[in-house]
């Protein structure tokens, strides 16, 4: 019976800290749903600016 009871109270030792620590776990992937509900707020990349006339022109500098 002796060995049951420190058993018990070893488990109930360890589970608080085993909640705790699934609960951090759970935090990041519960809260994933809700960042994708908000669709209003994207971050883009700037657009893409033409630099080939630039090129062009350096290389014909360099010719001249």
């Amino acid at each position: 019976m002796n060995r049951i009871a420190t058993i018990a109270t070893k488990s109930l030792r360890l589970l608080p800290r085993a909640t705790i620590i699934l609960m951090l776990l759970a935090v990041p992937v519960l809260a994933m749903p809700m960042m994708r509900a908000d669709t209003g707020n994207r971050i883009e990349a700037p657009p893409h600016k033409n630099r080939s006339v630039g090129f062009v022109l350096l290389i014909s500098l360099q010719r001249g």
